[in-house]
């Protein structure tokens, strides 16, 4: 049983007694009647309360003495005399004298009564004139409103069948107005929710509470193969005595501005996706983390699971073409799942390179450069969007329902693909979401390119760095020696730290590091040409301070570059180094049963400055001393200052003496922090016994 039915079988609202109500009511209508000679023989409340004589002050009173100014009575005895002579009514305004003497405009229907006797009489029927012209004002201006209203307006009564509807509801239902009138709005519109519709209402005849822009979604014969939506409000009927006559309804289409608002909302949701990615997306040249980066804007914004894959020819630097018969090989950069361990199970794990063939679509979309959208993806499209048929079962359970890879492509070459699949969130992919992929892929794929570039010309670097630096001997002419190479972080290029160990006649040996200023394989190239000088020169014997003169002259031939150095030969005989100091930070001694220390050592300028003379200092180095060098990327951090670090330094080298390796890779990784913007050269030596 429907709402309005329930109310039908005695569940409407309930309305107490009857009371007078209505529109007499409200002009406060006085009926006063008089005899053929003019004397007033009825007299109404509402007369009283008009004119201010009570009934006994007016009964058998002449009407004209008693409520005519002077000046009209001989008027108002003509128009007596025609209305009982010829029958004819007569209405219009004129003045009535007040009991309190004021002078007010009444409106009034005056006709001829006959009794059964046939006697005759007048009745005057009066009301305000200015009540009067408000209320047909209001009426007029209502009428106007209701018929000419591009809003639909119907009214219900208590049972909820329709009373009236104007000519805009008319259109919006495709219904005429007298096929509405006596009927419910299910007997009309059986299409729409009518249970929802007609609980409202209820609730509006119950409480009085209006409902107001409430939403509600359908058809109509007005357009019965398009959905839309209506702002549907509702109020309460009432007379001027709170009597409830029923319901009045207005109803909205607004299925434009909601369409409209749908539009705007995706632009924002596009703009505020593409806004994130522009600062989420290339925050390092790392490759993998920027395919990450691209992943996580993309989800859950715009996809339930997202992958980033990369065609393994391109991640190695060459382009790559593919054949209409050829697999695709892609190598997994990056997974990003919103709780759906399933897909994510079903994609390739990141680092990865796997084969498509060439029927899947994401070979079909790196192939073609063109995007590949599945608004409804049925089985017959999961072998062709899952690498196995372990990976499509997967998908299936994990409910893939639409799909979108969209082609990475840079400067003209597709990269590879943005893997887009929708499980959880029920909406397919449409064409707003292919446009949000693309601008993003495309965004995405600069920075991407960027990454893959620079990862190449960092890879070529460091080869040619780490081919450059030497391969010593553990323990060499009574020194026990480690070293180790830390590359900077993936935010810059490869530096120009070295290091070195070189034996010289007479059982003692050279240890140096340096640092070239400057990054990538310039400096790269520069370290291998002072690590050979220094080589060359040291072999000659010099003193330390003059071998780095030459190294200065060395270094000012080389395009402007700039180097730090600390030069020091350790002669075994004599229980020394003789040390020179180039720009660079000074090294550590470590002495058994004493704190390090920082050498104090003439700091020098750097190589290639030219002009200024260095020094050589002698210190003690007994065995099991220990000296380490080391270059400024190991301690200098932006946080913190120089001081700090060194003092973190010496306390880290404290303590008993333990294998060098250990040493160094205790250094490493208290001091260098992953993503430190400088790389490191560290060089420790261990003085050894005699045999």
């Amino acid at each position: 049983m429907s709402p309005a039915e329930a109310s039908g079988a005695g569940e409407e609202p309930v309305r107490g007694p009857v009371r007078p109500g209505g529109l007499l009511d409200v002009l406060g209508v006085a009926s006063v009647v008089l005899d053929a000679k003019g004397r007033i023989v009825l007299w109404s409340p509402q007369a009283e309360e008009l004119f201010g004589y009570t009934a006994p002050e007016a009964l058998g009173q002449y009407a004209a003495r008693l409520m005519v100014d002077e000046r009209h009575i001989e008027l108002v005895g003509r128009l007596f005399s025609d209305v009982m002579r010829t029958g004819q009514s007569w209405a219009g305004g004129f003045p009535i004298l007040r009991k309190d003497g004021t002078t007010h405009v009444v409106e009034f229907r005056n006709m001829r009564l006959t009794d059964d006797n046939g006697d005759l009489f007048a009745l005057g029927l009066a009301a305000d004139q200015s009540t009067v012209r408000r209320l047909e004002q209001d009426v007029a201006l209502s009428e106007r409103i209701v018929k000419q209203s591009p809003i639909g307006l119907a009214v219900l009564d208590t049972r909820l069948r329709f009373v009236s509807v104007n000519p805009a509801l008319e259109r919006m239902n495709g219904v005429p107005a007298e096929e509405h009138v006596g009927r419910t709005l299910r007997e009309v519109l059986p299409s729409l929710d009518a249970d929802a519709l007609e609980s409202a209402y209820l609730r509006v005849l119950r409480t009085g509470e209006p409902v107001i822009d409430q939403a509600t979604v359908g058809t109509t014969p007005a357009d019965p193969d398009e959905e839309h939506i209506w702002s549907l409000s509702v109020y309460r009927l009432e007379d001027a005595l709170d009597n409830v006559l029923g319901v009045a309804t207005s109803v909205v289409d607004i299925t434009g501005p909601y369409r409209a608002r749908v539009e705007a909302e995706n632009a924002r949701r596009r703009l505020a996706v593409l806004a994130a990615a522009s600062t989420r997306i290339g925050t390092t040249l790392d490759l993998e983390r920027t395919a990450a980066e691209l992943a996580d804007v993309a989800v859950p914004e715009l996809a339930d699971v997202a992958a980033v894959d990369l065609l393994d020819t391109v991640v190695e630097g060459r382009r790559s073409r593919l054949d209409p018969a050829e697999p695709a090989m892609l190598r997994a950069l990056a997974v990003r799942a919103e709780r759906d361990a399933c897909a994510v199970q079903a994609a390739d794990t990141p680092g990865t390179v796997a084969r498509y063939a060439p029927d899947r679509l994401v070979t079909r979309c790196v192939r073609t450069g063109e995007a590949v959208l599945v608004r409804q993806v049925g089985a017959e499209d999961l072998p062709r969007i899952a690498r196995s048929p372990e990976a499509a079962a997967l998908l299936e359970r994990s409910g893939l329902h639409s799909y979108l890879a969209v082609p990475l492509i840079a400067r003209g070459e597709v990269l590879g693909a943005l893997d887009l699949k929708r499980t959880s969130n029920p909406a397919p992919f449409d064409e707003d979401d292919l446009l949000l992929a693309r601008e993003l892929a495309a965004r995405a794929a600069m920075q991407i390119d960027n990454a893959r570039w620079y990862q190449n010309a960092r890879t070529t670097a460091l080869t040619l760095q780490r081919s450059l630096l030497p391969a010593h001997p553990r323990v060499t002419n009574g020194l026990e020696v480690a070293s180790r190479y830390q590359p900077a972080g993936a935010t810059v290029e490869v530096g120009g730290d070295w290091f070195d160990v070189i034996p010289l006649e007479g059982g003692r040996t050279a240890l140096v590091v340096g640092d070239v200023m400057g990054n990538g394989i310039n400096a790269a190239a520069t370290m291998g040409r002072l690590r050979t000088a220094t080589n060359t020169l040291a072999s000659l014997g010099l003193d330390p301070a003059v071998l780095l003169e030459h190294l200065d002259k060395t270094t000012s031939g080389l395009d402007h570059s700039i180097a730090t150095c600390v030069y020091s030969v350790h002669d075994p005989s004599l229980r020394q180094c003789r040390i020179a100091n180039a720009g660079h930070l000074p090294p550590v001694r470590v002495r058994p049963g004493r704190p390090p220390e920082l050498l104090d050592l003439p700091t020098g300028v750097p190589l290639g400055v030219g002009g200024i003379p260095f020094a050589t200092t002698t210190v003690d180095f007994e065995p099991g001393d220990e000296l380490v060098l080391y270059t400024d990327g190991l301690v200098e951090t932006r946080s913190h200052s120089l001081d700090e670090r060194l003092d973190a330094l010496l306390a880290l080298l404290d303590g008993p003496a333990r294998p060098l390796e250990e040493v160094c890779d205790l250094l490493l990784r208290e001091l260098h922090h992953p993503d430190n913007h400088d790389d490191v050269a560290l060089l420790i030596a261990r003085a050894q016994e005699p045999p």
